[in-house]
């Protein structure tokens, strides 16, 4: 049909259809809201925007005559933890347990994450010790050596590890998982070989995630053949099979090793093999592409997933508008944006986070500043991870009373605030080590210390501080000791520099 030679619709008719659509979508959106009142999760999923409590929630659930089953609260749990809303999730299994109801030992090991996610370690200890001795298994042990490894502290891990080795509570790979994305996270991805040879020795089989591990080690090594021998080896496993996040992690450690081709091949297998139904199939697929630079690839794969599900939600946004900001397309990104900040239920600040670092890399500050203004008006905050992208651009355009300013009024969101983003602290220590300006990047790590966040790389660059200021630092190998810093050759070199002559 050619829309061009059609008539024009009176403006009677464009009336009385525009009025009809709005009836149906008053219609359905009274419908949504029925529905959503009668459903437990969209009232939990609520309270990001509302502020209630979910005990509240819960209470009020019931009185209006409607049941709770375990079951339903558990997925509700699941779901708000995709979203990291931990502290919902953690008040959830509170008041399952102010009602008595039954803890499986899984429910344990999910309780001890969120507790350690939202009051620290020392509280998740404090929760293991208190279980009763047949709910100290491999599960609830293993929850904590994963935030053990999660945390990077390695000594407690290892020595978890090793208890868990005692009490013969190590069967199968997951432990050995943990141990090798600590080392990863540290650094040190020449360790994972050596677990794996030890796997073997133990004959546990080797899982689909511990394959993915071993060729991200050798990624980080540098080593593509290595990663293609673990590939070859992974094929040979009968009792293993690729998935569509074996194929996704190939092409991500291809684009990374700058191989397109090759990368681009792994996404085709991705979709033609295994035609993924997942939205984050989709996401991977449309963040990878961008790293091949393939724009035309984006946004076939965005038209697909608009397609395929009946409802884009702030994560697919977030993630389309992240790959145009990797494109450099900020029109695109502004469009993006826009339409889903022109219709979204629920202000999800991330999605003015991530377009304010757009703006910014594209060095647009009035847009990047126009966005924070109306996420400002729309949403309680914090914003601190919107104010670190702005302390970032500041600090890299030499305007550290700018970035001060943001600094400043994240510490005031949020009491205990430290970078989230690792190129906050790099652009701060950037900016002390060109001015050599040593007090306020003792005073920047101070900062860092109170939250478990001064490692040797912040040492390293207080050091390289020190030595551009041309001042010594006559205690700091013992700061370094007491903090159990490792010494490497770069920072004895600097502590040779920065030391009394």
């Amino acid at each position: 049909m050619n829309f061009k030679n059609l008539i024009p619709l009176t403006s009677w008719l464009v009336r009385k259809l525009c009025t009809s659509a709005a009836d149906n979508a008053t219609a359905s959106g009274a419908r949504l809201a029925a529905r959503n009142r009668n459903m437990l999760y969209p009232r939990l999923s609520a309270l990001g925007a509302t502020g209630g409590t979910v005990t509240e929630t819960l209470n009020d659930f019931i009185m209006e005559g409607k049941k709770i089953r375990k079951d339903e609260l558990i997925r509700c749990v699941k779901e708000l933890r995709k979203y990291r809303r931990y502290q919902h999730c953690l008040d959830i299994m509170d008041w399952m347990e102010k009602r008595k109801i039954h803890f499986s030992h899984i429910d344990h090991a999910v309780r001890l994450d969120l507790i350690a996610k939202t009051k620290g370690l020392a509280a998740a200890e404090d929760y293991l010790t208190s279980l009763p001795s047949h709910s100290k298994n491999k599960m609830t042990y293993g929850s904590l050596l994963n935030c053990y490894c999660n945390s990077i502290m390695k000594d407690e891990a290892l020595s978890l590890f090793n208890k868990m080795d005692e009490l013969k509570l190590i069967d199968n790979s997951l432990p050995f998982n943990n141990l090798m994305c600590l080392y990863m996270r540290s650094g040190q991805p020449q360790k994972v070989p050596e677990l794996i040879a030890e796997l073997k020795r133990r004959n546990i089989p080797l899982g689909h995630f511990t394959y993915i591990l071993w060729m991200q080690s050798y990624s980080d090594l540098n080593d593509i053949e290595g990663v293609e021998s673990v590939l070859q080896e992974l094929l040979n496993d009968i009792n293993v099979k690729c998935t569509w996040t074996t194929y996704s992690n190939l092409a991500a450690i291809y684009v990374k090793a700058g191989q397109f081709e090759k990368a681009e091949v792994y996404l085709k297998k991705l979709e033609t093999d295994k035609k993924p139904h997942q939205r984050e199939a989709y996401h991977f697929l449309i963040s990878l592409y961008a790293g091949t630079s393939n724009r035309a690839e984006v946004f076939r794969l965005w038209e697909a997933l608009k397609q395929d599900f009946s409802g884009v939600n702030n994560t697919s946004y977030l993630i389309m508008i992240q790959a145009l900001t990797q494109l450099k397309d900020f029109d695109g990104m502004k469009g993006c944006f826009e339409e889903w900040e022109s219709s979204c239920p629920i202000y999800d600040r991330r999605l003015a986070s991530s377009t304010i670092r757009g703006y910014l890399l594209g060095d647009m500050l009035e847009e990047a500043e126009l966005v924070f203004d109306n996420a400002v008006k729309r949403s309680k905050g914090p914003f601190t991870k919107a104010r670190e992208h702005f302390m970032i651009y500041f600090l890299n355009k030499g305007r550290f009373d700018m970035a001060l300013k943001h600094m400043e009024a994240a510490v005031s969101e949020v009491k205990d605030w430290s970078p989230l983003i690792p190129e906050t602290r790099k652009a701060f220590f950037n900016y002390f080590c060109d001015k050599g300006d040593v007090e306020a990047a003792e005073e920047f790590c101070k900062i860092l210390k109170n939250i478990n966040g001064l490692d040797s790389e912040a040492y390293h660059w207080l050091l390289k501080t020190y030595v551009a200021a041309g001042k010594v630092a006559p205690d700091m190998p013992q700061r370094l000791e007491d903090d159990g810093i490792e010494i490497s050759k770069e920072l004895q070199d600097l502590l040779v520099k920065a030391g009394p002559e």
